[in-house]
């Protein structure tokens, strides 16, 4: 579904991520690790079209497409998903305005306004969210807990065909990561989605058990291998696996 090949990234002119070659298959789910600063949130940003990067080497294929030159609101539409590692806070935009017209620009489906509240109740009621939330400003004076509530709520509302989710464990106590990580597992599995699993920790791959863990290191893809990666990485930190 997704093939990065010989991804090099630029941000400023300074190199982020150098010969990057990664396939994500269909309904398969990867976690990606390692330090600060080694890249993730950049291959992550790159992956979604951010302008601010540049690719200065390599592709990223979407079933086929070279996504080079594709905006950001195209791969969102053709099913490209991120929850953001820091949500931004919008003063003024209202979440269920936000909401309601993602949904119709992402689905082409126009929900009369009733209809959309019934269904947008129900993912909050799903991820926890009191529905006074729809009527707040877009993750504006949000804990971090609530703002990655709201990411997993979209993620439902939006149903992509593959989602990156960028350290959606952090800021969360260990019931809230329970319960977001099975909600994440059940639409994977109802919906073969594609899933890459960005994180720090190998906490959330205890719930969320991952087919392939890759490392990246100093921007380069240093190791992949299975879910016993992550916990090595755990016992023995980064230098002592890699090196």
């Amino acid at each position: 579904m997704i093939k990065f090949s010989h991804l090099t990234v630029l941000f400023n002119d300074t190199v982020i991520l150098k010969d990057i070659s990664l396939v994500l298959e269909k309904g398969t789910i990867h976690a990606l690790m390692g330090p600060n600063g080694s890249g993730k949130s950049t291959l992550a940003a790159t992956l979604m079209g951010y302008p601010q990067y540049e690719i200065a080497g390599g592709s990223i294929f979407f079933d086929g497409q070279d996504l080079s030159t594709v905006p950001i609101e195209q791969r969102a539409r053709a099913g490209l998903f991120l929850a953001c590692q820091y949500p931004p806070a919008v003063p003024g935009v209202e979440v269920f305005t936000f909401l309601k017209e993602a949904h119709r620009m992402l689905t082409c489906q126009d929900l009369s306004v009733a209809v959309f509240k019934d269904l947008l109740y129900s993912v909050l009621d799903t991820v926890k969210l009191d529905h006074s939330f729809a009527y707040r400003a877009l993750n504006d004076g949000f804990s971090g807990g609530e703002k990655k509530r709201l990411e997993v709520a979209q993620l439902l509302l939006f149903k992509p065909r593959c989602a990156v989710l960028d350290e959606i464990d952090s800021g969360l106590d260990i019931d809230a990561l329970s319960h977001l990580t099975d909600i994440i597992k059940q639409e994977q599995k109802r919906t073969d989605m594609t899933l890459l699993l960005i994180t720090h920790y190998n906490r959330m791959l205890e719930y969320i058990h991952p087919d392939y863990v890759h490392i990246l290191y100093k921007g380069t893809l240093a190791l992949s291998g299975d879910r016993s990666v992550a916990q090595q990485i755990e016992k023995r930190g980064y230098d002592e696996l890699l090196f």
